[in-house]
Parts: structure tokens; C-alpha cells; sequence
């Protein structure tokens, strides 16, 4: 074991960051928490934040997962006191040995011997005429407003595109007492049956699903599976809402909000910028950073866990965080044989969670080829307004076969959300037109800052303006 002391850095406070830091300090370590968030949970724990007006059950908020809500929010609070804690910081940059922050204004470098990435994920998006209308919310954007703000979207609101969240969240609203107009899944019931036998592998978990088809059901909504979303419409904001039913019947239904998504990416940016290798995943349909089954990665000292390095949900998270604590335990020289033990339970429990995702995957792919019939008009990239015109023209003219090369030419991913909500499109759409398949079109190369952050507090140094006197006097 090494006489320094480990600096060991953990970013993200979701249920794979909590578990990590736990394991952490009970081995005696006083690991530093960086988190984006006001307060500790991660998305699928996400709590109101102080003083926030509202008041809500841990029922009403998290339904089913009340309870392990609790037992991770509870866990985080128990060791408050023995971590270096910072929330509402966001880590944007990653180098060997030091993590770039942002927080209250104030940029500081944190150095790390390790650093265990647990980022997270967000919603996939794939776009459709009138996408970008007011009223439109990521459906992670709709668990926001009601989880954190206490409040709904709208006040009649469609809720479409494919995955569990799809149904989660729906089901969250109507439970809430929102107006829930219809759930639209672009997923051919068919496709989810035969997926089944994969399911049964979490019984629990796929109980629950069925309870929020049911319940959505029982309380009037309309619920359609197989759809082909058309467009969204409206003039200035929200109307409605046009899809083709599984039958190719043409559709119309009126709602002022519409919560969109079909299913989660994971957030690989650090990983990228820590120079973690990375190898295209066909199950997710995406590129992903290599790991081992502990959760270390390409490169020592650096350490991968939760949805940011695969998508497997809550559960696997918690898991896959405290694994990822053992490995650094384990590289450090502080193990036992206990610790082994419990290594070698966690990672058989990922395997059956693993084996329950492939079957979620199969149920809720997305279409591969929705790519094709996109208008030439349709914004694509909204950050740097890109249509798929332009990205079609550039592709066509034979400048473009490789997504960085689209990228340099177009400004595709250059936005506010550097690629976080058009990469995957842009992607689709030169594998579309290339014939290519899309491992081999490549991924979008992250860079920093990986999310905006204002240019004030890079010209200051512990509160002094820092000036470059030679441009000064010229």
C-alpha cells in the first residue's frame, strides 16, 4: 500500500455515487462527492430542494421506490459529515490527476489519485416535426418539474416515444392528479411480449411495469402501442399531437404539453475526457466506455459505475457504485476477505440485472431507420439550428462519412448541449445515408467544458481578476 494518502474524487450523488462513497468511509476514507444537483439522489432519488413550497409523501414522489429512496437518502445523510460534500458544482472538465468544477460561481481544480464516474444518464431524443414547440419536456424534464418544483407540464399532456420511462412517468403524473391525455408507445406490443421470458429475470421490476400499464388503464388513459409519431403542433406553443396507430390509421388528439423520450443514453463525457477507451455497444445502440466487471476502466486509477457507463437502472447503480468502491479499496491495499466476498454477490447480481436490461432492450428499441423519412426542414440540431437538409447536402456532396468530419462542417453538437440531444440523430441519419452501419460512422469526440459555464470565473483566481498585462498594454 502506498504511504500517500488516496485522494479519491466520486462524481454524481445518484445511488451509484452514495453507494460508493458509503464503502468509502466505512473503510475509513474521506472520499470528495461532487455533484451537480442542490441536493443528493440522482434523478431517479430526486429531492425537492430546501424551502422549496411544496410538501410530498416519499409515496407520492417516488411511488414504489419509496423505500429505497429513503435507505439511499438516508445513507448519504449518515456520512455527511465524514466526505468532502459538494453539491450544485458541476464537474466540466477531466484531466490525469485533477477534475475542473464549477460551484457557486467559483472554478476550482480538484486533484484525485482516484475517481470514480458515476454521471448518469439522460433522456434519448429523436426528433420529429414541431419537437422543438414550446411545451415540449424531456421525459426526465417532466420528472423535474414534478419531483423538484411540484408541478406538472401542462394541464392535459401526452406522454410519447418508447421505454419504461415512458410509462413510469406517466404514471407519476397521473398519480399525482395531472391529466394525462394518452401515453404513445412507438414499441409494437408484440415486440414487448415476446421479450418476456428476458423480463422474468427481475419478476419485481416487470411486475411493476405491468401495475403502471394497468393503472394508467384504470384511471382512463388512453394507452397505444406500435404508433408512428407524425408531428406535434401548433403556432406558437403546443396543440396537439398526430401519429399513425399500429393499424395506419391516422390520428389527432389536442394537449398543450407533450413529455418526450425513448429510453436513456448514458453521460460519457468525463469518461471521454479521462481518455477511457471506448467500444460501440450494440444492445444501447451507442458507444461506451470499456470496463471490467468491478467497474474499472482503460485507464488506472479511474473508475466507471451506474447508468453513465451503461444504462441498468436504479438497483444495478447502488450496486455497481459500492463495486466500484471495492475495486479502489482493493488497488489502495485495503481489502479483506469479506470484501471479496461481497465483490463476487455484486457482481452475480449485476449479471441477472444484465440479463433483465437485454430484455428491456429488445421490448423498447427504438426504430433504426426513422432516420430515412425525416423532412429535409426538420431541425435536428436545435442548439445551432442544423436541419436534416443541411446535414443531408453535406452528406451527399461526399464531405462528410465520419460524424466528427459532419460536425466540423455543420456545427451539429457544437451547442449549449454539445451533442447530448442531437448526436444520436446525427449519427442515424449519416448511417442512413452512407449505408454505413453505425459503429462505423464513429462518436461525437467530447470536449470541454462538456456543459456550459459562464467566462467570468475563468479570469479569476481566488477572487483576484487575473489580467494578461502584454495584451493589456498593447
Amino acid at each position: 500500500m502506498s504511504t500517500m494518502t488516496p485522494r479519491i474524487v466520486i462524481v454524481g450523488a445518484g445511488p451509484a455515487g452514495i453507494r460508493a462513497a458509503q464503502t468509502l468511509v466505512a473503510a475509513g476514507l474521506r472520499p470528495t462527492v461532487i455533484d451537480e444537483n442542490a441536493r443528493w439522489g440522482g434523478q431517479i432519488y430526486r429531492q425537492p430542494e430546501a424551502g422549496a413550497g411544496f410538501s410530498r409523501t416519499r409515496a407520492v414522489l417516488y411511488g414504489f421506490e419509496a423505500t429505497k429512496a429513503h435507505a439511499v437518502h438516508e445513507a448519504m445523510a449518515q456520512i455527511l459529515s465524514k466526505i468532502d460534500y459538494r453539491p450544485d458544482t458541476l464537474a466540466w472538465s477531466c484531466e490525469p490527476g485533477r477534475i475542473e468544477t464549477l460551484g457557486e460561481g467559483r472554478e476550482a481544480s480538484v486533484p484525485w489519485s482516484h475517481l470514480i464516474i458515476a454521471s448518469g444518464a439522460t433522456d434519448r431524443i429523436v426528433p420529429l416535426p414541431g419537437w422543438t414547440l414550446p411545451g415540449i419536456y424531456t421525459l426526465g424534464g417532466a420528472q423535474v418539474a414534478l419531483k423538484a418544483q411540484g408541478c406538472a407540464i401542462g394541464h392535459r399532456t401526452v406522454f410519447a416515444g418508447t421505454g419504461p420511462l415512458l410509462y413510469l412517468v406517466a404514471y407519476q403524473y397521473a398519480k399525482a392528479g395531472a391529466q394525462v391525455a394518452a401515453v404513445l408507445d412507438t414499441s409494437p406490443f408484440s415486440r414487448q411480449a415476446a421479450a418476456a421470458p428476458a423480463l422474468l429475470n427481475q419478476p419485481a421490476t416487470f411486475a411493476k411495469g405491468v401495475y403502471y400499464v394497468a393503472s394508467l388503464k384504470a384511471r382512463g388513459v388512453r394507452v397505444e402501442h406500435g404508433v408512428s409519431l407524425a408531428a406535434i403542433d401548433g403556432r406558437e406553443a403546443v396543440e396537439a399531437v398526430r401519429w399513425r396507430s399500429a393499424k395506419g390509421v391516422e390520428q389527432r388528439l389536442a394537449c398543450d404539453a407533450v413529455g418526450l423520450g425513448y429510453g436513456l443514453r448514458p453521460e460519457t463525457q468525463l469518461a471521454d475526457l479521462a481518455g477511457c477507451r471506448f467500444g460501440f455497444d450494440a444492445l444501447n445502440r451507442c458507444w461506451l466506455p470499456e470496463r471490467d466487471a468491478a467497474g474499472r476502466s482503460s485507464v488506472e486509477g479511474v473508475y466507471l459505475a451506474g447508468d453513465g457507463a451503461g444504462i441498468a437502472g436504479a438497483d444495478a447503480a447502488e450496486l455497481a457504485g459500492r463495486r466500484a468502491a471495492l475495486a479502489v479499496l482493493e488497488d489502495i491495499g485495503i481489502a479483506s476477505a469479506g470484501q471479496s466476498h461481497d465483490a463476487a454477490t455484486i457482481e452475480k447480481r449485476l449479471e441477472r440485472i444484465a440479463r433483465f436490461r437485454a430484455g428491456i432492450e429488445q421490448a423498447f428499441a427504438p426504430a433504426a431507420d426513422c432516420a430515412a423519412s425525416w423532412p429535409d426542414d426538420l431541425t435536428v440540431c436545435r442548439c445551432e439550428e442544423v436541419s436534416a437538409g443541411t446535414l443531408r447536402s453535406c452528406i451527399r456532396s461526399g464531405l462528410a462519412t465520419e460524424v466528427n468530419r459532419l460536425k466540423a462542417l455543420t456545427r451539429i453538437g457544437m451547442g449549449r448541449c454539445q451533442g447530448r440531444m442531437c448526436g444520436e440523430s446525427a449519427v442515424a441519419l449519416l448511417s442512413t445515408e452512407t449505408g454505413k452501419p453505425l459503429h462505423e460512422v464513429g462518436r461525437l469526440r467530447s470536449q470541454a467544458p462538456i456543459k456550459p459555464i459562464p467566462i467570468s470565473p475563468m479570469l479569476f483566481e481566488d477572487g483576484v481578476q487575473v489580467v494578461d498585462e502584454e495584451a493589456h498594454d498593447e
